[in-house]
């Protein structure tokens, strides 16, 4: 068995590792719409939406972290090896679908690794039933919510703008700063918090501490970790979210950015990991059927969905396997 203080650097270093490729892979969710729209620069742009994912987990509690921390593996199947094994699998499938430029959910492959990886440890009752139904259900509800408030939003906008001259993109592009900051914290409050929970489950799991909450540092580190891969930014991502479903202005991009950060934000406080990925997609795409349907390059939008559905069976199985190689390696 391996020093324990060893196993939770090795531990801290997966989690943040993980929240690196989260932000890194998941800037697109945050900088496609404002760069399509020529609302900021590229580099203008990642600098904005790096900085509010910094600061966002710091604002709006913990909830999500508690949920990812307590809420989805009974005690007895929360070991150093199977976290590990979690965090690794959601690394893997975040490089795998960053590769090819797909806009998969690193809330679906953190779930479905810690899932498979629990699984091959045990079985089926070492899950909490409550919990990966809180999770399954926020990440389900969650598109949907994401698409129906931008379509509603954009045909209010449509209305409220009615008779405008093309001059109003001016405004449309000036408000996607503020909106833009406020999708990008809502980003990072909820996606910061799955390493937060992955780090303090590992803090009790090892005895460092006697009860689950975030020590700031934690807090502040994953914080730090995610900001950073904002920065870096996922340009394969962000040339299929900024283009491929149809040519974006400014009144989408507000209009989505709008609704998707109201949906995660909510979620956020109440606990549920969602999938901002999906989200952020789901409203680009409503957005742009409320304008006119055949717009919308539909074909693209089913790749995501294909994807969504295969994250988590994928990244199970992948858990599994980190588990039987970390087990191995690790001794334990």
């Amino acid at each position: 068995m391996a020093d324990p203080l060893l196993l939770f650097f090795l531990l801290l270093l997966f989690a943040l590792s993980f929240g690196f490729l989260n932000g890194f892979h998941d800037a697109a969710n945050v900088v496609a719409t404002m760069i399509a729209s020529r609302a900021l620069s590229p580099r203008a742009a990642l600098v904005l939406a790096a900085l509010a994912n910094g600061i966002g987990p710091l604002l709006f509690g913990v909830a999500v972290a508690t949920t990812i921390g307590k809420e989805i593996l009974e005690p007895q199947a929360i070991t150093i090896t199977v976290v590990m094994a979690g965090l690794l699998s959601a690394s893997i499938w975040n490089l795998v679908t960053w590769w090819f430029g797909i806009p998969s959910s690193s809330s679906h492959a953190l779930t479905g690794g810690l899932i498979g990886s629990a699984l091959i440890f045990g079985h089926l009752r070492l899950l909490k039933p409550e919990g990966v139904a809180k999770v399954g259900l926020a990440l389900l509800l969650s598109p949907l919510l994401g698409f129906m408030a931008s379509w509603l939003l954009l045909r209010l906008l449509f209305y409220l703008a009615r008779g405008a001259s093309p001059r109003i993109n001016t405004t449309f592009n000036r408000l996607q700063l503020a909106t833009g900051t406020a999708l990008a914290m809502a980003h990072g409050t909820n996606d910061a918090q799955k390493p937060m929970g992955i780090i303090t489950m590992g803090l009790v799991t090892l005895g460092f501490q006697n009860d689950f909450y975030i020590p700031f540092w934690v807090m502040l580190s994953s914080a730090a970790a995610i900001g950073l891969g904002t920065a870096l930014g996922g340009w394969r991502i962000i040339h299929t979210l900024g283009g491929k479903f149809y040519r974006i202005r400014p009144i989408h991009s507000l209009t989505s950015q709008v609704a998707s950060g109201l949906v995660i934000l909510v979620a956020s406080v109440l606990g549920g990991p969602v999938s901002t990925t999906h989200v952020v997609s789901a409203s680009i795409v409503g957005a742009g059927a409320a304008h006119r349907k055949s717009m919308v390059r539909w074909h693209h939008f089913v790749d995501i969905g294909l994807a969504w559905l295969m994250t988590i069976p994928l990244t199970a199985l992948l858990g599994a396997g980190c588990y039987l190689l970390l087990r191995f390696w690790l001794g334990s």
